[in-house]
């Protein structure tokens, strides 16, 4: 076949579990109030299935065709961050960490430095493009045994129970992650990326309806005094959408990073400060240690690539390997829809054919069931054939 292109599956990046200022010591009556929630979020587990990530809507936008450049993220601020960064003459990857760190102010429930992230970079054209895929996944704390998410009679936790608190958080990677790709493909200086998400963190931001409607759904987090006098007002209901929100604090956390490196952040008091709140939650304290964030090492793998052919083209699409999933589940989705019985059509008013969204959700189903079963970090798990691909 002909027109052997190229295209990419852009990974998300991987959210932290638990914020500096969201593992702070609770008092008595606040354990109760905690237990309440935990109390209900476990009824309606039993009854009902997890839902994703919450969306506050759907925006249907126009086509946009560059000549140069784009940065496309889920915050305008992030995006013009990214772009403003490319005009001052940075690189892609300058402008990804830029996007990064205002993210992780603007989209604190989705992102952020305390949590891992995937960088998928490719450079150059043809025969002489180079793909590299940066893993900045989270690990398992070196204490993390078998017993981790398991209950006193050695039954699995109930989601909440396992995830809200210490107990699931893991050392973080973002930050030296983004420090070995701008090592390796960096043009500005590394203080000058943090510079518009310090800026944000003095002025302010205004809630958007993503954030708000987030904060609704949440039943934990304004039981944390912290992150309740920040994102909630005093009788409890969260800030109204366009409020303006201010953090002074993170804004020099960000800025000893600029100014120090990445062990302003794995090393010294902010080290400290993590690895206490996580071992010192009231109900569900974790293992996370000094040693974990000091010995957290960033790492490059291989990228995965697979054709899909469009009827007389050829795509050649790339995306994150394991211990990422969306490369693989994105094949399997698309190798299952080759044999459907149902071609795909264009959308009629905005609305996909129904027989081939059917098709298109049991794919999904067999390639999640796999995903579920399979995927796992290759640095310890094998993939089940000897290859991923």
């Amino acid at each position: 076949m002909s027109n052997h292109l190229r295209t990419f599956v852009m990974p998300q990046a991987v959210l932290l579990v638990c914020s500096i200022a969201g593992c702070v010591n609770w008092q008595s009556s606040e354990n109760t109030a905690y237990k309440s929630a935990m109390d209900a979020k476990s009824a309606v587990a039993a009854t009902s299935p997890l839902q994703p990530e919450i969306a506050s809507s759907i925006k249907r936008n126009t086509d946009v065709i560059t000549q140069r450049t784009a940065v496309a993220s889920a915050n305008p601020l992030a995006s013009q961050a990214g772009l403003d960064i490319l005009q001052a003459g940075g690189s892609a990857v300058d402008a990804a960490i830029a996007v990064q760190m205002v993210l992780g102010l603007v989209e604190p429930q989705s992102s952020g430095i305390g949590g891992g992230a995937f960088l998928l970079h490719s450079q150059g054209a043809g025969p002489t493009r180079r793909m590299q895929a940066f893993d900045g996944r989270e690990t398992a704390p070196a204490l993390a045994d078998e017993s981790l998410l398991l209950n006193a009679q050695g039954q699995p936790l109930p989601f909440f129970e396992a995830v809200v608190g210490g107990r699931s958080v893991g050392a973080p990677g973002v930050l030296k992650m983004l420090a070995m790709a701008h090592q390796q493909h960096g043009k500005l200086p590394w203080p000058r990326l943090f510079e518009p998400a310090i800026k944000l963190a003095k002025n302010g931001f205004a809630i958007t309806p993503r954030l708000h409607a987030s904060l609704l759904a949440d039943a934990y987090l304004k039981l944390d005094p912290t992150a309740h006098t920040y994102f909630f007002q005093a009788h409890g209901a969260p800030h109204p959408i366009g409020h303006v929100l201010r953090n002074p604090e993170f804004a020099e956390v960000l800025l000893r990073i600029a100014k120090e490196g990445v062990d302003a952040f794995y090393k010294g008091d902010v080290a400290h400060a993590i690895v206490d709140k996580v071992q010192q939650h009231p109900k569900n304290p974790g293992r996370l240690s000094q040693q974990d964030l000091v010995q957290y090492q960033a790492k490059e793998r291989e990228v995965l690539c697979f054709d899909h052919a469009v009827r007389t083209k050829v795509f050649e699409i790339c995306g994150f390997p394991p211990p990422s999933s969306g490369a693989i589940a994105i094949g399997q989705i698309l190798g299952l829809l080759q044999y459907a019985p149902t071609p795909f059509k264009p959308p009629v008013q905005g609305a996909l054919d129904a027989d081939w969204l059917h098709d298109y959700a049991q794919a999904s189903r067999l390639a999640f069931a796999d995903r579920a079963q399979y995927v796992a970090d290759p640095d310890f798990v094998k993939a089940p054939a000897g290859d991923w691909r």
